[in-house]
């Protein structure tokens, strides 16, 4: 295993591996299990694993449970604090009986409010990056970042972020605070944020990109040969990626990157976020199992030549059809 590189996230000053762990699919969010059955010892060993291997950077939210995943963390990190890099994030409003509301709230007052909990629930006195989840279309936000500012004043919070927002919303946002790092879904499958120029603006404002679901949901791993792979509670069988007969065209896709990773003996997974770090963007795959941190660690330590990233954007080129990356009604949550 080579030693894992560092990057500047942003131009703040915040350094990371480059490649983070996703945490969500560790615990259920609203009662279901979104990529199968969670199990926390499992959770928690793959978390010390990754730090074991230099992987240090975590990415959570308040919304994954909800605050069930903060816990987990909080016991993951506990008496070791300083050795990790914690991201989490807030906007799906939950309310004082711990239940989601379905609403955003991006109010001044919540703002404090979420953060309190979330400091409170990851045992920690400050969290190195604040992601606002989703952009609250009732809030300016200019109001939300100018309290998301007050933490980083505070030293609750190191730095901000955003999710799923439009070059617009980035730009008014970072005339009130500097941004440090967007985050979106971002794979070989899902490349609309190079469509919309959202790239562009984060290259121009020297604001980091970290792309979650970098393999796809999990298709581009190449273990999904059907929609009944899945359990029946796995919130994949509704996304229009997995649905017939958009799920046929993207198999064949999927074929011709496996045909590929073979050729370099590597997996299909490795090669797709070798690719992503290529582009200088930060992936954090998620997994909840030892095996696959070390996979994903080493994949990110690997470099493609100019022929090869040629070659895999040949295979998916910029604006292939390859389905919705949420239904319709979650579509709408995204600013874009």
């Amino acid at each position: 295993m080579s030693t894992i590189k560092k990057i500047k996230l942003g131009n703040q000053g915040l350094i990371v591996p480059n490649i983070g762990l996703g945490c969500m699919g560790m615990t259920q969010i609203a009662g279901a299990d979104i990529y199968g059955k969670a199990d926390e010892k499992e959770a928690i060993a793959t978390i010390h694993h990754s730090l074991e291997l230099g992987g240090n950077f975590l990415d959570t939210a308040d919304l994954y449970g909800p605050l069930h995943n903060e816990r987990l963390i909080a016991k993951a990190i506990k008496g070791n604090r300083n050795a990790y890099s914690i991201a989490t994030k807030f906007g799906f409003e939950i309310d004082d009986k711990e239940q989601l509301t379905w609403k955003f709230n991006g109010t001044k007052d919540y703002v404090k409010k979420a953060a309190e909990r979330s400091l409170k629930n990851l045992g920690t006195d400050y969290i190195d990056l604040y992601y606002l989840h989703r952009l609250d279309p009732n809030t300016p936000i200019e109001e939300t970042i100018a309290a998301m500012s007050e933490l980083v004043k505070e030293g609750k919070v190191g730095y901000i972020g955003l999710s799923e927002v439009a070059s617009e919303t980035i730009r008014r946002a970072h005339k009130i605070h500097p941004i440090t790092a967007l985050q979106t879904e971002y794979s070989l499958f899902e490349r609309n944020v190079e469509e919309l120029g959202i790239l562009d603006t984060l290259q121009e404002l020297e604001i980091g990109f970290v792309a979650y679901s970098p393999l796809g949901r999990g298709f581009i791993s190449g273990d999904i040969k059907s929609p009944d792979d899945f359990p029946a509670d796995d919130f994949r069988r509704n996304l229009p990626r997995f649905q017939t007969p958009q799920f046929e065209k993207n198999i064949q896709l999927v074929n011709e990157i496996i045909k590929m990773a073979e050729e370099k003996q590597i997996t299909p997974s490795q090669l797709a976020l070798s690719w992503i770090v290529s582009k200088n963007i930060l992936p954090i795959p998620g997994t909840k199992r030892v095996k696959y941190v070390e996979e994903n660690i080493e994949a990110a330590q690997m470099t493609l030549t100019t022929e090869e990233i040629n070659r895999l954007e040949k295979i998916i080129p910029l604006g292939t059809e390859t389905g919705m990356r949420y239904d319709e009604a979650n579509m709408a949550f995204v600013n874009q």
